[in-house]
């Protein structure tokens, strides 16, 4: 298993969703994605579509208005 970071301080929707899904194309199965966005919209649209790819996911505040966002690849 191995943990990649992606930086999305400062980017708005849809932005910060369509680096995730590029990033875990090249990800294996276990691996963890670890974004960091200071974007509320970004974890609403980031949970939908995880949820839907069947992805595990967590998340937490890390700061005044920044989150991290775990992403586990569950699935090709």
């Amino acid at each position: 298993m191995a943990e990649f970071k992606l930086d999305c301080m400062h980017e708005t929707c849809p932005i910060p969703l369509l680096k995730a899904v590029k990033a875990l194309k090249k990800m294996e199965l276990g691996d963890v994605l670890i974004m960091l966005t200071d974007h509320n919209c970004s974890i609403s649209n980031v949970i939908e579509w995880v949820e839907k790819q069947g992805h595990k996911m967590d998340y937490m505040e890390i700061g005044q208005g920044e989150w991290e966002i775990y992403i586990e690849k569950a699935r090709k």
